[in-house]
Parts: C-alpha cells; sequence; structure tokens
C-alpha cells in the first residue's frame, strides 16, 4: 500500500472512531494534532472545509436541543459582557500590538479574532483591512493555536474551580475564540453548558457583522458583511422544537447526533495543525495573542464572578 493511501486509510478509520459516544472533543482534538504531526493531514484544504460544514451543521443540529426561551435568555444575560468585551479587548489588543511591535494588520487580526469569533472574524476583517496572505496566515495560526489550548485547560480549570455549568458556559462563549472550540469544551463540561456556551458563542458571532461595517466606513472598504447563515439556522430550529412539542422526540435525535459530530469537526481542525502552521506562527504576535487572550480570559471570569453569575 502506498504511504498516501495508507495515510488516507488511517484518516478514515480516526473518523470512524471519532463516531463511538467514548471519544471525546479534547481526546478526538489531540488525535488530530498526532495524526498531522506524525502521519501528515492526507487531504489539507479539504479536511479544512469539511470541518467548516460539519461544524456549521453540528451547531443549527444543537439548536433543536434548545428551546426559543432558553436561546433568548442566554443571549440576553451575555449583551453586555459581550459588548463591553469586545471594545476593550480591541483596545487593549491595540496596545499589546504597539508593545510588541506587531505589525498594524496582524495585531488587528489578532486582536478581532480574539475579540469576536476567532477565524471566522478574522477572514471577515482580513479584506476590509487588505491584508496580506502571510498577515492572515499568522492570526490565523496564533488564534488555532489558543483555542486548541483552551478547548483542553478551560474545562479542566472549570472543575478545578467549582465553576457551575451556566457560569462556565457563559465564560467559554466569552473567553474563546472560535465557536468549535467553545462546543468542545462546554459539551467536555455538561449539557447545561454546551446550551449556554453555544448560545453566548453565536451572540457574540452576530457581532462580526457590525465591526466590520464600521471598519469598512474608516477603512473606506467596500467589503461587505453578513450574518453568518449558521446562526440563522440555529434560530431556527430552536423556533421549530418551540412551536412542534410534538416532534420533541426527532429534535432530541438531532441534537445527540450534533453533539457527536462536534467530536468529529474537532479531529478534523485538529489535522489543521501542521508543521507548516507552527513555524508561520512568530514569537510576537504568540506573546500578543497569549497575553490578550489570558487577560480576557481572568477579566471576564472575574466580572461574571463578581455580578453573581451561577
Amino acid at each position: 500500500m502506498e504511504r498516501d493511501a495508507y495515510r488516507k486509510f488511517l484518516f478514515v478509520v480516526c473518523l470512524a472512531a471519532c463516531c463511538w459516544p467514548a471519544v471525546s472533543t479534547a481526546m478526538a482534538l489531540v488525535a488530530g494534532m498526532l495524526f498531522s504531526l506524525l502521519v501528515g493531514n492526507p487531504w489539507g484544504k479539504g479536511a479544512a472545509k469539511l470541518s467548516k460544514i460539519v461544524l456549521q451543521l453540528s451547531v443549527v443540529g444543537l439548536g433543536f436541543g434548545l428551546s426559543l426561551g432558553e436561546v433568548v435568555k442566554a443571549g440576553r444575560a451575555s449583551v453586555l459582557y459581550t459588548t463591553i468585551g469586545i471594545s476593550l479587548t480591541l483596545a487593549i489588543g491595540y496596545l499589546l500590538g504597539k508593545w510588541y511591535k506587531v505589525e498594524s494588520n496582524t495585531s488587528a487580526l489578532v486582536s478581532f479574532g480574539t475579540a469576536i469569533c476567532g477565524g471566522s472574524a478574522i477572514a471577515a476583517m482580513a479584506p476590509v483591512l487588505k491584508a496580506k496572505d502571510h498577515e492572515i496566515a499568522v492570526a490565523l495560526a496564533t488564534v488555532f493555536l489558543l483555542n486548541s489550548v483552551a478547548l483542553l485547560v478551560f474545562p479542566p480549570f472549570g472543575h478545578m474551580a467549582g465553576l457551575s455549568q451556566e457560569l462556565f458556559g457563559t465564560w467559554a462563549g466569552l473567553a474563546i475564540h472560535d465557536t468549535s472550540s467553545v462546543v468542545g469544551a462546554a459539551a467536555a463540561y455538561g449539557s447545561k453548558a454546551l446550551a449556554v456556551g453555544t448560545t453566548v458563542k453565536l451572540s457574540r458571532a452576530i457581532w462580526i457583522t457590525p465591526v466590520v461595517i464600521a471598519a469598512g466606513y474608516f477603512k473606506r472598504s467596500s467589503q461587505r458583511a453578513t450574518v453568518p447563515l449558521f446562526i440563522v439556522g440555529f434560530i431556527v430550529a430552536a423556533t421549530m422544537r418551540t412551536m412542534l412539542p410534538q416532534l420533541h422526540g426527532l429534535f432530541d435525535g438531532a441534537s445527540a447526533v450534533s453533539k457527536q459530530a462536534l467530536v468529529l469537526t474537532l479531529f478534523l481542525i485538529g489535522t489543521g495543525l501542521s508543521k507548516e502552521v507552527l513555524k508561520k506562527v512568530g514569537m510576537r504576535p504568540l506573546l500578543q495573542g497569549v497575553t490578550l487572550w489570558l487577560l480576557v480570559s481572568a477579566a471576564t471570569l472575574g466580572a461574571l464572578m463578581l455580578v453573581g453569575v451561577r
């Protein structure tokens, strides 16, 4: 068997293994990373595209497990934190970029990715800033590494600190970059944490549109931003559950399948950590990203505990 065919066979076996309920999101992420670094991802960009599709479908499916009232409650409760958090993150990110002497576009992309929605936010903002390919690559690689760390570190820390599922879900939704890592960490913590974390994260992701529009105005850019369709799908799914209680059994099944699909998604995302990605992460952008992320995570958790989120 040729090496490439062997790698593809192992890749498919690993994907199949991710369908086994005993495999957690953290296990899948680590397995994906090790596979990429030791064996090599045989499909590269194809796997990355598939991970985005599966993630978006999974998020929509999770909506079938929540009532519209739960979505509105969680989203409304996080509006103030989200608004303040995004503003402060962008401001602090700008100052840290200056301090660490990071290229302006790279600094802005890292800050924007940290403030709102990781890779999705970076991809939306890059055309507005007229960012070069290497600037986008560095920002994405930096955020990717921090996402991976967050998924592995947040759940154990939450248990060690005795955080409730609601508090952990809110914290994860506000402090972790990408949707995939938020739902992965929250799913590992508990079903309530997953429901809250997903809703808070999607509420935060909606801010991509107004912030990109505002940046485009100041940059005199024609780039347009829209609300991601999977967020709309999530809300529609929650509405269907609320309006059609006789189908709750079917909806619960769809939600359960979606939760397991997240495991598969995290394996695919893990395979994106190649040696090439590691080489792209410069020390200065990484320092900016780590410092900003730690400040945001600590401040967010402190604020939530101060106001008594349980």
